[in-house]
């Protein structure tokens, strides 16, 4: 009876084991899907402040690892709730330009399926066109997977003119502290090049002085040897 329970739990165990190793590859497929996965992006930045009665960009760009096939973008502005479509289209292979339908007067299609751009340029920007604008894309190639990114904007009477004071005295003490740093450095290797002279010279002085020694006592090596013995 207690072989059988031994058994039996190591059987419970095995199949344990077998549905983490399941569970690890599922998620590893999911992974991979989704990095290959329909991708839209604005950029790093989500957000622009404009002129009343300018003109601006509105980035967008997609990805996909596995390409696209018939990908359906749009552009919408969130108008106090409701969605307002600005453009649309079809774009049918890579590389190949899209057939744009502007729903909006003052919208200009502005991208290019070659560099897999579907931005939009807005013109001559009112107060009414503040709020968020959404860059949605849909690849039939991917079982329809779609992806979206919001995009704001802001609409001002004048741009804020940006302190820079506190940057200028930054780089100014950076600067400063590392001029200091490159001057203390030429002096200490000036510094130390004299020393190593002087050191040579008194080297030079010491041998010399020792020869002269040497001479005057009439040691090994010097004039006093050179002199030849007299005959008996």
């Amino acid at each position: 009876m207690e072989l059988q329970n031994k058994r039996s739990f190591l059987h419970r165990c095995a199949r344990s084991g077998d549905l983490v190793h399941a569970g690890l590859v599922i998620t590893l497929l999911i992974g991979v899907w989704y990095a290959q996965a329909l991708e839209v992006n604005t950029g790093k930045v989500h957000f622009i402040e404009v002129m009343n009665g300018s003109s601006v960009l509105l980035p967008c760009t997609y990805a996909s690892c596995i390409g696209i096939q018939n990908l359906y973008f749009n552009w919408q502005f969130k108008d106090n709730g409701t969605l307002v479509k600005l453009c649309e289209a079809i774009i049918p292979a890579e590389g190949i330009e899209p057939n744009v339908k502007i729903h909006h007067e003052r919208v200009e299609f502005v991208g290019s399926s070659k560099q897999s751009n579907i931005s939009i340029l807005l013109h001559n920007v009112t107060f009414e066109d503040q709020g968020q604008y959404i860059c949605f894309a849909r690849n039939p190639k991917e079982k329809d997977r779609n992806h979206s990114a919001v995009f704001t904007l802001y609409v001002v009477d004048e741009l804020k003119e940006v302190d820079n004071t506190l940057t200028i005295i930054i780089v100014s003490v950076l600067g400063g502290v590392i001029g200091l740093i490159i001057l203390i450095m030429v002096v200490k290797a000036v510094v130390l090049a004299i020393l190593n002279k002087v050191q040579e010279k008194n080297k030079e002085c010491l041998v010399s002085s020792s020869g002269n020694d040497n001479t005057e006592n009439g040691l090994p090596g010097s004039k006093a040897d050179s002199k030849p013995t007299p005959k008996a």
